[in-house]
C-alpha cells in the first residue's frame, strides 16, 4: 500500500495491482477513489475474475489466457513467380 500511495501522485495511466488477495484489491481501491484506474494482474484465471471484478478494479488482465493457449508452428514462405518449395 505504500507503493500505491506513492505512485498516486505521479499522474500515472494506470496502477497495476500485482498477486494481491481479494481485501487488498478492495483497500487498493478505496486509497485511490478512482483518481488512477487500476488493473488486477497474476494468479488470475477465468474463475476468479468474478470476485476480483467485485472489488472495484477497472481493469483485470488474465494471463492464462496466453499460457494456456496451445502454440502452432507456421511458415510463412515467398517465392519469386515460378519457384516453388520442391520438398
Amino acid at each position: 500500500m505504500d507503493e500505491l500511495r506513492a505512485a498516486l501522485p505521479l499522474n500515472v495511466d494506470r496502477i497495476l495491482l500485482d498477486n494481491m488477495d481479494l481485501d487488498t484489491m478492495r483497500a487498493a481501491v478505496e486509497i485511490t477513489a478512482g483518481r488512477t484506474p487500476l488493473e488486477a494482474s497474476g494468479a488470475m484465471n477465468l474463475e476468479r475474475v468474478p470476485a476480483v471484478a467485485a472489488t472495484g478494479v477497472d481493469f483485470i488482465s488474465v494471463g492464462a489466457l496466453t499460457h494456456s493457449a496451445a502454440a502452432l508452428d507456421i511458415s510463412l514462405k515467398l517465392y519469386p513467380p515460378g519457384e516453388t518449395d520442391e520438398r
